[in-house]
């Protein structure tokens, strides 16, 4: 198995199987879409790396700002776009999680595009899936601190809603994130996390719920979605 790096949240030593997957429906873990994109693109873009990310902590809805890293990150994807969507991003909808390296992200990437850093728009149901008690900690002290709730969401990652205040599951998350998707009526770049990616792919019916929290999700690249299926870029 790969792994992904970098994931919001994720101890890479001991988070489990993680894959990368991309747009080859002869994968056993890519099922037939069930509610797909008529005539839009979306350009996905998870923020650049924070130093928690560097750490292997949950982030969650914690507002933590790029580091030095994630900075050039978000001036790379900016190029990065240009290069895949060209003229059309002159036309498309930008929106963005308005938690800060989310934001930062965006900002720098549309500079490096020749467009306005703020003219973009925010809607709070991008935030990243809120991890309760969890948020701060890696995995490996997870699972030292609360075994119980660490195997519990090994059984049942989509499903498991972890301990704490306002937390959420993978389940709750695509119940916020779908709509924003659905509501979209032209070629969209967002900017938002990697639990808010995985959501995507749900709500779109381009993943599983098996595969999808197992994923990796890339940061620094655009993760193209399109009405047939998805890529890197």
């Amino acid at each position: 198995m790969v792994r992904g790096p970098g994931s919001d949240g994720a101890d890479r030593r001991d988070e489990g199987e993680w894959r990368e997957l991309g747009n080859d429906r002869r994968d056993p873990w890519f099922p037939a879409a069930r509610v797909g994109l008529t005539m839009r693109t979306i350009y996905f873009v998870r923020h650049g790396q924070t130093t928690w990310n560097a750490e292997g902590r949950l982030q969650g809805q914690r507002d933590v700002d790029l580091n030095a890293v994630g900075l050039e990150q978000a001036a790379q994807v900016g190029d990065r776009l240009r290069a895949v969507a060209g003229d059309g991003l002159a036309e498309a909808v930008y929106l963005a999680s308005p938690l800060t390296r989310a934001r930062r992200t965006m900002e720098i990437l549309r500079g490096r595009l020749g467009l306005e850093p703020e003219g973009y728009r925010t809607d709070p149901r991008l935030m990243e899936i809120h991890f309760g008690a969890w948020e701060g900690s890696t995995w490996s002290e997870i699972r030292r601190r609360d075994p119980a709730g660490a195997h519990a969401r090994d059984r049942d990652r989509w499903g498991y809603r972890p301990p704490g205040l306002k937390a959420e599951s993978y389940a709750m998350l695509t119940e916020r994130v779908g709509p924003v998707i659905a509501g979209l009526d032209r070629d969209a770049v967002v900017v938002a996390h990697g639990g808010v990616a995985r959501a995507m792919l749900v709500a779109l019916g381009l993943l599983d719920i098996q595969a999808a929290p197992r994923i990796g999700v890339r940061q620094g690249v655009v993760l193209v979605v399109e009405h047939d299926g998805w890529r890197w870029a």
